[in-house]
């Protein structure tokens, strides 16, 4: 019989100097002589796999496992230093947030309005008011530049829109100095035509709204082209001066109601925040701002059509 063959143990391998042979069965149960298992981590555990690194020459225990951690997850984020998800969602993907700016924003549309048409009637059912409107023009220029100023501070200050009380302090200013200006134009009308100016202004916002809200076309894809719009009817509007008409004035009043009814959608359907474009729920006074001039536009356009048929 030929004698057993003998293999090299690790440690021949790795350069050690062992050249004991394998022992046949049954093998030693002494836990000295056994491998110990890593160490017990508790949860979350790791995403990625465990990587176990290379048993150490001479040494009888591995050393813990080392953990992976995949870039997103909480262990990971904590890491890395970094603690913001992989993912991060909008304000507006909130219905709680969505529902409390839509409900912010028309309750001060809807006080606005409220106080708008009251000094309307006030200016309109009153011919004692009505004749001191009329006889004293520089408190119409006077609300006039108080309301560009202001306006303007508005649209270009997401600061001055966003810091409370004076947000709405601006808009107060904005919502009393345009309601004089609406009164005054309104009381060099017939008393019938501004109540049906009113109730027609009225039923088209609320239409507009009602169809915004659930129509899904976008109609915040051509603001753009509203604007090109906008700027020719103002164009339009100019030059019908040199060549006045009962019919042009019609005309010219029709087309700008139609062009801002289009304007408060697309406002609706960005307050709304379905479609491509929407507006931050901490810009609510602005929103206000501009679905209130998009209906106070279209009041002072439907009194043009009717004061253009009355004289007819």
């Amino acid at each position: 019989m030929t004698d057993m063959e003998t293999k090299p143990t690790l440690e021949k391998i790795e350069g050690g100097d062992s050249t004991a042979a394998f022992a046949p069965p049954p093998y030693p149960t002494d836990p000295a002589f056994m491998q110990q298992p890593p160490a017990y981590v508790a949860p979350p555990y790791p995403y990625g796999p465990t990587v176990y690194p290379p048993v150490a020459p001479g040494g009888d225990v591995p050393p813990p496992a080392q953990e992976i951690n995949v870039a997103g997850s909480e262990a990971g984020d904590q890491e890395c230093g970094t603690g913001t998800p992989a993912f991060v969602t909008s304000s507006f993907d909130d219905k709680t947030v969505r529902r409390a700016f839509i409900r912010k924003v028309f309750s001060v549309v809807t006080v606005q309005l409220v106080v708008t048409f009251s000094i309307v009637c006030v200016f309109t059912f009153s011919e004692t008011v009505r004749k001191a409107v009329q006889a004293d023009i520089w408190i119409y220029i006077s609300s006039y530049i108080i309301f560009m100023v202001v306006a303007l501070a508005l649209s270009f200050s997401s600061s001055l829109c966003r810091k409370h009380p004076w947000n709405f302090i601006a808009l107060s200013l904005v919502t009393l100095s345009v309601s004089y200006m609406v009164g005054t134009v309104a009381s060099y009308h017939d008393t019938t035509a501004v109540i049906i100016a009113m109730g027609s202004t009225l039923v088209i916002s609320f239409s507009i709204i009602i169809f915004s809200a659930q129509t899904r076309v976008d109609f915040t894809v051509c603001n753009g082209i509203l604007i090109v719009l906008a700027v020719d009817l103002l164009m339009f509007g100019f030059f019908s001066t040199f060549y006045y008409s009962n019919v042009l004035q019609i005309v010219y009043g029709s087309l700008g109601a139609l062009v801002y009814a289009l304007f408060l959608a697309i406002d609706c359907q960005m307050v709304l925040g379905r479609q491509k474009y929407s507006l931050n729920p901490e810009e609510y006074v602005f929103a206000a701002l501009v679905i209130y001039l998009d209906i106070i536009i279209i009041f002072l356009y439907i009194l043009i059509i009717l004061g253009g048929s009355s004289k007819n």
